[in-house]
């Protein structure tokens, strides 16, 4: 009985009402583009940083376990060392040339091993030094990006506590417009909405032409968008036109 009661809006009532949920819907856009490109940002961040934390850790792993095998070649060749010393030791108590032989041949084996881990020693020290200098590299990096990630961080945080409540605010506005729409308006604009790239359903005429398109409206069709008798859409993007109170004679 409500809807009955209600007052029949005009074509340029709806038109009217068409246009300004689209300034409703635009400016809700825009807010959402301007915070829409800061979260890309975080996260393109929050990747690098963990990728470089992913990166410095392998890193430290694999030092530490040079570390570990010279470590562990230094104890080889104390033992070798010791090793020498008991079979030259034995070599003074031989009781024949064969014995001394192969006690020499023992002695020998441990001074190529004593040799081969000095060697392998220093090749592991350069290899560290290598790559303590591109861990600090990669850690002066991810200092740096952390840095610029917590001020973006802030940035955002302070944006969407800035815009939030503005965005709630329209959205209910948005949502009462379009309830004010007869059905067949509201689910043009939806679909006509939904479809286009920059979200705009219903243009103003601007220089004699769709303000959403750019395509030349006719001198003809535009007076009949000026009267605002009738709904009428861009015959090439199907968004809905609406005249242009500026250019208006």
């Amino acid at each position: 009985m409500a809807k009955t009661a209600k007052k029949e809006e005009t074509i340029a009532e709806k038109l009217d009402s068409l246009y300004s949920l689209q300034l409703i819907d635009s400016e809700i856009d825009r807010i959402r583009t301007v915070r829409g490109e800061l979260p890309l940002e975080v996260q393109d961040l929050e990747d690098e940083v963990q990728g470089l934390d992913t990166r410095i850790e392998k890193m430290q792993e694999e030092v530490k376990t040079l570390e570990t095998e010279i470590s562990d070649r230094k104890n080889a060749n104390k033992d070798a060392e010791a090793a020498i010393s008991k079979y030259k030791e034995q070599q003074n108590n031989v009781r024949n040339n064969r014995e001394f032989e192969s006690l020499s041949k023992e002695i020998e084996f441990q001074e190529l091993e004593i040799k081969l881990n000095e060697k392998k020693s220093k090749e592991g020290k350069a290899k560290i030094a290598n790559k303590k200098e591109v861990l600090d590299e990669a850690l002066e990096r991810r200092n740096f990006r952390a840095e610029d990630l917590k001020t973006k961080k802030a940035e955002l945080d302070e944006i969407v506590a800035e815009t939030q409540a503005q965005e709630e605010k329209l959205m209910k506005k948005s949502a009462t417009a379009l309830k004010k729409l007869d059905d067949r308006l509201s689910n043009a604009y939806t679909r006509l909405r939904s479809s286009a790239k920059n979200g705009l359903a219903v243009v103003r005429v601007d220089r004699d032409s769709c303000g959403g398109c750019f395509n030349k409206i006719p001198p003809q069709r535009q007076l009949d968008i000026q009267a605002k008798k009738k709904v009428i859409v861009c015959e090439h993007c199907g968004r809905i036109l609406v005249p242009n109170p500026e250019e208006a004679e």
